[in-house]
């Protein structure tokens, strides 16, 4: 008979084999928990992502708005310019009128106004410039200016008889009111 010596056992050893278990369950809690936090962590930036989105998409049309009024404005300011310019240029028609309706014996001088008349008038009308003339229509205070009076026997009540001063307008802006002669009512 052999007696056992008595030999110090690890605490290890000494453990159930239950521990391998408990370790994986510890290790399965830490790895759910990375898990969760993890997840929390993308939902949060899933919804940054959304909100910085919505913001460029904000200002994106935004910028777009701004970019097609900028270009309705610089337009109507160039007609605008246009349209001063050509308010100008009116009285040097007036005056090529005057000019070809006075007497002249100089039918040079005549044939060179004649042209520059004619060139002034087609750059007008290219621009999108008509007459005024509304001779023996009714008379439109939007269109005309009446000042003077005219009798009965030179047309109906209420209308146009004579045009001292062509007016101008420019698509549906007046650029000059007509000067007209109207018969009395």
């Amino acid at each position: 008979m052999s007696k056992k010596k008595d030999v110090p056992q690890s605490e290890e050893a000494l453990q159930p084999e239950t521990a391998p278990a408990e370790n994986e369950q510890a290790e399965e809690k830490t790895a759910a928990g990375e898990t969760a936090e993890l997840r929390t962590q993308l939902e949060e930036a899933v919804k940054q992502r959304e909100e910085y989105l919505n913001l460029a998409q904000r200002v994106q049309a935004d910028f777009e708005n701004f970019r097609r009024r900028n270009s309705g404005v610089r337009a109507e300011a160039y007609e605008d310019g246009a349209r001063a310019f050509i308010k100008t240029v009116l009285p040097v028609m007036d005056n090529l009128e005057r000019a070809l309706a006075a007497e002249s014996s100089d039918e040079a001088l005549k044939e060179g106004v004649t042209l520059v008349y004619r060139q002034l008038s087609d750059v007008l009308e290219k621009r999108g410039v008509t007459v005024i003339d509304r001779t023996g229509e009714k008379f439109d205070p939007v269109l005309e200016n009446a000042v003077m009076q005219g009798t009965a026997d030179e047309g109906e009540p209420g209308t146009v008889c004579a045009v001292l001063q062509k007016g101008y307008r420019m698509g549906d802006f007046v650029l000059r009111h007509a000067m007209v002669k109207v018969v009395a009512e």
